[in-house]
């Protein structure tokens, strides 16, 4: 009988044991949610100008049109470049120029010139002007060839992905990823942009139809959409392996227990 009471304390202590230890495996919000600490106030939301604008890293491809051997010398040899989207079909092969941190390109005749900050009609003209004193009316073509947007969390094919027509609405991107998974929270989408080597952030709630003309609906290169988990995906991740080890370990203990209460 002394035995019997000493194995029905000690099962007990083992219980609440592995209870304590359940609770504190338990998953919070705070160890699964990205970007949780930065308040979204009107200085730091997205900017209203939808139209693309050259940043540092664009690689951009330039080609001048107009009389052949006029124009010769502002079109440099096509070199190879590989993109995701068009690897089934090979490298890309076109003269390209990439925007350095200061904004400026290195183009044949004019030397150096600063493209970073102007939209695509702006630095077209601006070339144009420019090469229109050695060609005439020359017909100049830019194309931003690098433009890529990321979507993580849920969504049911998260990553990194390259947009050939240089204009993506936020539906269209959360299309590329396959739409948000049934966890995701619809009216918490988390868009990350950098302007002028700053971050301005934003949220976007996808339950109104008003989304439809949120500012930040086209998105720019390199922006970055966050679907955040809603709380039943989060009271899911705490029923991981070692939970379900740790509950079946409490079940067959407890039946134990049973057995010897019942005796």
């Amino acid at each position: 009988m002394i035995v019997i009471n000493f194995l029905k304390k000690q099962l007990v202590k083992t219980l609440v044991i592995l209870l304590a230890l359940t609770s504190l495996s338990c998953v919070t919000s705070k160890e699964i949610i990205y970007f949780q600490d930065e308040a979204i106030s009107r200085d730091n939301q997205v900017s209203l100008n939808s139209a693309i604008i050259y940043k540092p890293n664009d690689l951009l491809f330039i080609s001048v049109g107009g009389d052949k051997d006029a124009v010769a010398p502002f079109n440099l040899p096509a070199i190879s470049y590989s993109t995701s989207s068009v690897a089934a079909n090979g490298d890309l092969k076109m003269p390209t120029y990439l925007v350095d941190n200061n904004g400026n390109i290195e183009y044949p005749v004019l030397g150096t010139i600063t493209l970073g900050g102007l939209t695509r009609e702006q630095a077209t003209m601006y070339l144009k002007n420019k090469i229109s004193e050695y060609v005439k009316d020359p017909i100049i073509n830019i194309r931003l060839i690098n433009f890529t947007v990321t979507v993580l969390g849920e969504v049911k094919n998260p990553g990194t992905f390259t947009i050939e027509d240089e204009r993506i609405s936020l539906t269209e991107a959360l299309g590329l990823a396959g739409d948000l998974t049934i966890h995701g929270k619809r009216e918490n989408v988390f868009l990350i942009r950098e302007l002028d080597g700053k971050k301005q952030y934003t949220k976007i709630d996808l339950t109104s139809v008003n989304s439809l003309n949120s500012p930040s609906y086209y998105l720019q290169q390199n922006d970055v959409l966050y679907i955040e988990p809603n709380k039943a995906k989060v009271r899911s991740a705490s029923y991981n392996e070692n939970n379900g080890i740790i509950i079946s370990a409490i079940a067959t203990l407890a039946t134990i227990a049973a057995i010897f209460i019942a005796n």
